[in-house]
Order: C-alpha cells, then structure tokens, then sequence
C-alpha cells in the first residue's frame, strides 16, 4: 500500500468536503486561511480584474466584470468536482488499484489513469461496470463515493436557487432607488426628490427599507460573498453604490439636517457601516481600510460640496447655514467611507457622488424627472401645444430605460 497517496487522497476529500460545507451549508462566515475558495477567488479575481480593467471600452470592460461572478460559480464546482473526483483516485492507487481492469494497466501512470477513471465514473454515478472492485473495501469505497456523487449534484441543484433569490432580492431594492435618487445614486437627488408635503414621512419609510435590505445583506452576503461578484443588470447601478449614497443620507441626517427622520437615519447608518465592514473583512480588506483612513476624503471637494448646499437650499434644508456642518459631516464620512473605498477598489465598483452633476440641456432627462414635470401645469400646456401623446411619453421612457 501506498500509505503517502492514501493519506494525501484523504486529505484532499477532507478539504474538500470541508469547504463545500461551509461555502454552502453554514450559514455564517467561514473560518480559516486555507480555505479552497477563497484561495480559488484569490487566484482567479485578481487576473480577471486586471484584464478586464485594461479593455478600452467601458461597456465591455463592464460586461467582462459581471461575466465573473456566475463564470466563477460554474467553475468552483469544476474544481470541486475534480478535487474529489483526484481524491478518490488517490486513496484507489494507493491501495495498489484493487479493480479488475480489462485494460490491464501495467505501469504506474497506467494504474494511476485507471484510478482517475473509475473515480470519475463513479462520482458522476455513470456506473459502466467495465473495471471492478476485487476487495470489500473497494467495494465499500466505491459506494461511499457513488453517494458522494449524488450528495455534489443535489448541492448543486439546491445552492443556484438560493444564491439567485438572494440575487434577486438584492437588485429590487438597488433598482427602486433609482427612481427615488437618480441614477447612479446620490444622497442629494435623494434628499431632493423627497421635498414634498409628507416627504420626510416618505423618507423615513425608505430608510427603514434600506435598513432590512441592510439586515438581508448581512444574512445572505456573508453566508455567500460570491454575490458580491454579481453585478446589477444596469451599468449605473450597483449594491455597493446604493448603499454608500444611503449611508451618504443618513450622514447628512444626523449631522446637518434635522427632522423627523434622524432617528430612523441612525439606526440604517449603524446597520449599514456594519455590512460594509464585514464584507470587508470577508474579502479581507483590513490592509486597505486601514491605509484608506489614513488619506484625506477627496469624494466631497469643494465644488461638490457648493453644489450640494445649492441643491438642498433649493430643496429647503439649510446646510450651509451652520459652519460646524462640514466637519460632523467629516467626522462622520470617516466611520464608512474607507470602508466603501476598500470594497470598491476591490470590486471594481465606483461609488457615487454626493451630488448629481449639473444638468446639461441637450441631455435627456431621466424617466423621474419625465414624469414629475407632467405635474407641472406649463409642462403640460407645453406639451399639449406641441401634441406630445402619451404613446411618444411612453416611448420616450422605454427609450431611456434601455439607454441606462
């Protein structure tokens, strides 16, 4: 007997069956540095992101990106599949091939081919029949791995379901914010967009929203970062920039802006920092939070800063008004932002503006502001004198719902 193949093929199918455990069973954060997939993220990610991130074209570039996150799904289970499958064979040539080949395999490589060969068609559970155990034991192997088979493909059915409805659930949120905060998002357009009579009611509402969705993603991305690589199914959007320009919001609502929404503001700003920082540590981000916090945040210059105060003026908040504003605001904008900054560079993910920027007027408008202006009692007489139809609003909607 082989005793160094039998121990190494044990290992593996250890390791192995170890890391699909808690890659898909346990519902919480893994545990361990060699872990196979996070070493097989770490090996794969980071190649696939420098190639992606020298592509000319942003919309390629972009669409390379989302490629990843179901490629790299269907390719772990590859590796699984071949681990266990070597596993076997190993723990089999060890035990001097005991199988009655018609082949005849002489040579150790011959023996060691035939290994791999009743392995795979095992585990696949094909069951041929051609090569046969001659011993109890390869008997018993055989079955434990024929079950072992059958137990990869039902994990298999059973873990794309639960990662899509995840997924799915994920992206209603991201995708309903564009309507509320622009697209991308911004936690001026948002605060904007919600000055209405009972908008702070409104906002209130949707920060408690924002709040679960944060509580969702603790449940769901921290039991399966792989979701981390799937990518919203528009280019403007993405999770991790809807929830930095709420986190954007709520910063603004605890330190500048009072109201009856300040208290549901920091209950989704704790909720919210709370995923950025554990996502980054599954990605094991420290390195880079820690040297983030030490550089000056330059994603709210000046100018930025003047438009948002014009914005929020317009929208009757007064944060210019106050001189302390900007440094709470600072204060604060250190707790999340190297966080958000970490995982973006990471993810390839551009986090988005505090303000919209200025409107260009040969720039469509977005289907928000479309429809708002249909209030309006010039927009419409405009409109009527000019004999826009509701077909053509419609079709100038679909039409820009397919530009984003």
């Amino acid at each position: 007997m082989h005793v160094a193949a039998v121990i190494f093929g044990c290992v593996f199918l250890t390791g192995v069956l170890l890391d699909a455990f808690q890659t898909v069973i346990l519902p919480r954060r893994p545990v361990g540095r060699f872990q196979i997939t996070r070493l097989f993220f770490a090996a794969t990610w980071s190649p696939w992101r420098w190639v992606s991130g020298h592509w000319p074209v942003r919309r390629t570039r972009e669409q390379m990106y989302s490629f990843y996150g179901p490629l790299s799904l269907l390719l772990l289970f590859v590796l699984w599949a071949a681990l266990l499958a070597a596993a076997y064979a190993l723990i089999y040539f060890g035990m001097h091939m005991p199988f009655n080949d018609p082949m005849h395999p002489v040579t150790a490589f011959e023996r060691l081919r035939s290994c791999l060969y009743v392995s795979g068609t095992t585990l696949f559970t094909l069951g041929l029949g051609d090569v046969q155990p001659t011993t109890h034991v390869a008997r018993m192997l055989i079955v434990v791995e024929a079950g072992t088979g059958l137990g990869f493909v039902a994990l298999v059915i059973g873990y794309l379901p639960v990662l899509y409805t995840a997924f799915s659930t994920r992206e209603i949120s991201v995708a309903l914010l564009d309507a509320r905060a622009g697209s991308p998002p911004t936690a001026g357009e948002l605060l904007f967009r919600h000055n209405f009579n009972g908008g702070h009611h409104a906002l209130t509402a949707l920060l408690a929203e924002w709040e679960r969705w944060c509580a969702e993603m603790l449940e769901t991305h921290i039991s399966y970062p792989i979701l981390c690589y799937y990518r919203s199914q528009h280019d403007n959007q993405s999770w991790l920039a809807a929830l930095t320009a709420v986190l954007d919001t709520c910063a603004l609502l605890i330190t500048t802006i009072e109201g009856p929404s300040t208290r549901q503001a920091q209950l989704t700003f704790a909720i919210g920092r709370h995923t950025l920082v554990d996502l980054g540590h599954v990605f094991q981000q420290e390195r880079s939070e820690q040297r983030l916090r030490g550089e000056p945040l330059t994603r709210l210059g000046d100018e930025e800063y003047a438009r948002l105060c014009s914005l929020l003026a317009e929208a009757g908040f007064s944060l210019c008004g106050d001189l302390g504003a900007r440094e709470r605001l600072m204060a604060i904008r250190v707790l999340y932002e190297p966080h958000a900054r970490a995982l973006g560079d990471y993810l390839r993910l551009q986090l988005p503006a505090w303000a919209p920027p200025l409107a260009d007027p040969q720039k469509r408008r977005d289907g928000w502001s479309t429809v708002a202006q249909l209030r309006s009692p010039g927009a419409i007489a405009d409109r009527l004198s000019a004999h826009v139809s509701a077909q053509s609003t419609a079709a100038h909607l679909d039409d820009e719902r397919g530009r984003n």
